[in-house]
This record gives structure tokens, sequence and C-alpha cells, in this order.
């Protein structure tokens, strides 16, 4: 019976805040959507869910969890907007126009360009190291050898090559952070 009052009370208390907030969380959907109908739409979906939580009683605060409810809401239908556009293209839309929509996973220009610079001071920091530096750095980090393994290729102990390893690593990092 206690708890039928206090759900009572919580439901009240919900409703009272919904009623003076649901302009600003519309507007706040309005904003995340760029649809005022869809924003009501959520704003309605938000507070039925909300309501539901309520009955349980264990929300604690109720304008943040409205809140983030509403912004879930709003972020779920624009993941749905999303897919759908890819999957259901408008009516009209040309097809370069459905396949510029379809994600991609060539990298950009931006990262092309990048990933190519990176390249370059990884090729100039190699050329500054001494052969067996540059040797031990390529065999442990772009063949993925261990410090055994290649101290055993070289003749030279483990402690060598922890050695010639950090040197390596000192050395292009100074050179990608210069």
């Amino acid at each position: 019976m206690a708890d039928d009052i206090a759900s009572a009370g919580l439901r009240a208390q919900f409703a009272t805040l919904f009623a003076n907030q649901r302009s600003t969380l519309v507007r706040l959907l309005a904003r995340l959507t760029g649809d005022r109908h869809v924003a009501e739409d959520l704003a309605q979906d938000a507070y039925l869910k909300v309501a539901v939580a309520a009955q349980t009683g264990e929300i604690e605060h109720l304008q943040p969890f409205l809140y983030q409810t509403a912004r879930n809401l709003a972020f779920d239908h624009l993941r749905k907007q999303k897919v759908r556009a890819v999957v259901h293209p408008r009516a009209g839309a040309t097809l370069d126009a459905v396949i510029a929509a379809v994600p991609t996973t060539d990298p950009s220009p931006e990262t092309r360009l990048l990933d190519r610079d990176r390249v370059r001071r990884f090729q100039a920091a190699l050329a500054g190291l001494p052969e067996r530096a540059r040797q031990v750095l390529v065999l442990h980090r772009i063949h993925g050898l261990g410090q055994a393994e290649i101290a055993q290729r070289f003749g030279v102990s483990e402690r060598t090559i922890a050695k010639d390893l950090a040197l390596a690593l000192k050395h292009c990092l100074s050179i990608d952070s210069a």
C-alpha cells in the first residue's frame, strides 16, 4: 500500500515536471533531429518510457532521467533514419547518390596524406639508425619476431637486442616529436 502511494506521488511529480519541461524538451529534440514533428513524437515517447519507469519508483532524479531518455530516443531515431536512407533511398534518387551514401572502407585523402607523411618520417628515422639497431627494430616491430629469436639470428645476447631496440625506439620517437 505504501509503495502504491509513493509510486502515485512520483507519477504526479513526473506529470508536473513533464508539463513544465515539455516545450524545452521539444526544442532540444528538434535541434537534435532537425524536425519539429519528430521532436513532438519523441517527447511523447520519452514521457511514456519515463512514466513506466517511474512506476517502479527507482528513479532518483526525474528531470535528468527524462532528458537522457529523450536524447537516447533522438539518437536512435537518427541512426534508424541513416540506415533507412541507405537501404531505402528516396524516390527519384540517382544511382550515384545511392552509391555515394554507402559508407566506404577506403581511407580519406587526408588520411592517405597523413599516412604517407608518417611513412616518410619513419623511413628518415630508420636511415639515421646504426645498421643492427635498424634491423632489430624492423624484425621486432614489422615482422613480429621476439627478442630471443632476433638475438639468436645475430649471435648476441637478448640484453644487447633489448638495448638496440630501446635505442631505435628512442630515436624514432625523437624524430616523430621534432
